[in-house]
């Protein structure tokens, strides 16, 4: 029979989850005053040292604790079933140390999957807290990275994630060690094993190798005193503010001065200036002379006059508003 584990129910990181984690963690610190604590990277090796004490339990003694806890929440019990597997946890998180973060983090992220775990246990299936607890140890593990990797979600679906614990190793299979873009064969192949598409291969690894997100506050050169920050080398290439303010009000009053333009001419006149130069889909000669019933060359002439007019009004106009490049 296959254990239970995130893969059924995955760990659900709420307030009440929070709760019950802090539960079991309280019985098993008030019960065992010596598990060592793991405040930083200095305490690594003496808490290793620590857990190493721990004996590991028989089938039959973690079945009667898992019982004992699992009935009559007995402290005792819940303390020696976390204390004999914190080795698991540090093997565990060990194998995650690639990722850039404290390993003190890791195995503190996996314990809290580890109590998870030993809450949920049921011992009456038939398999080892062990195997059960594995899941969960993995999955708090993993999400702590997936939360603290980058600002931005890094992956929302299960093959993301597959394919975000997995492309290093991938990478290490087919000897894709360069520091660039993949070769496309070797996007084909881990996108085809992990079944993810292509360009979330190419998005994930170029992001991985970037080390995650940079803080734009980063000093430049080292820290040098005076050397600026990143974001001060930043550009951009939209209009400045001022800039864009300006043209749209210059727009605004060419278009007043159009309108204005546009009445020193006749009905017709307009009419045929407005659908041979200021529509998106201009009439041909052809269709506006069906319409007036005159020629094509006759529709081109007051086309022509027109928008002679209409450019003499504007010259008048932008001179009586000072429009400079129109006077």
């Amino acid at each position: 029979m296959q254990p239970r584990g995130p893969k059924d129910r995955m760990p659900i990181r709420g307030p009440a989850a929070a709760v019950d984690t802090r539960k079991v963690w309280n019985i098993v610190t008030k019960s065992t005053k010596s598990v060592p604590a793991l405040s930083g990277e200095q305490s690594l090796n003496r808490y290793l040292s620590e857990i190493k004490k721990y004996p590991v339990l028989t089938a039959e003694q973690e079945y009667m604790l898992a019982k004992a806890y699992a009935e009559h929440e007995d402290p005792q019990a819940a303390s020696q079933l976390v204390s004999s597997h914190l080795r698991l946890v540090a093997k565990i998180a060990m194998g995650y140390r690639g990722y850039g973060l404290p390993v003190s983090d890791l195995i503190s992220e996996g314990n809290v999957g580890l109590m998870q775990g030993v809450k949920k246990f049921e011992p009456d299936r038939g398999f080892r807290l062990a195997t059960y607890a594995m899941w969960w140890i993995k999955a708090s593990i993993q999400e702590y990275i997936l939360r603290s990797w980058s600002l931005v979600k890094m992956g929302t679906t299960a093959a993301q994630k597959k394919l975000f614990f997995n492309l290093r190793r991938m990478k290490k299979q087919l000897e894709a060690y360069e520091d660039s873009d993949l070769h496309p064969d070797d996007v084909t192949k881990i996108a085809t094993d992990l079944g993810v598409p292509e360009q979330e291969v190419v998005n994930m690894n170029r992001r991985m190798m970037m080390g995650g997100d940079g803080s734009l506050n980063t000093p430049m050169r080292g820290g040098e005193e005076g050397a600026g920050e990143w974001q001060d080398w930043l550009t951009d290439d939209r209009p400045l503010q001022d800039e864009t303010v300006a043209d749209a009000q210059e727009s605004e009053v060419r278009h007043e001065m159009l309108v204005e333009a546009m009445d020193s001419l006749n009905e017709r006149e307009q009419h045929i200036l407005t659908e041979r130069r200021l529509t998106e889909k201009p009439q041909t000669l052809e269709e506006l002379s069906q319409v007036y019933e005159v020629s094509r060359e006759r529709i081109r002439q007051i086309e022509v006059r027109a928008f002679e007019k209409l450019q003499k009004a504007m010259q008048r106009i932008a001179g009586e508003k000072l429009l400079p490049g129109m006077a």
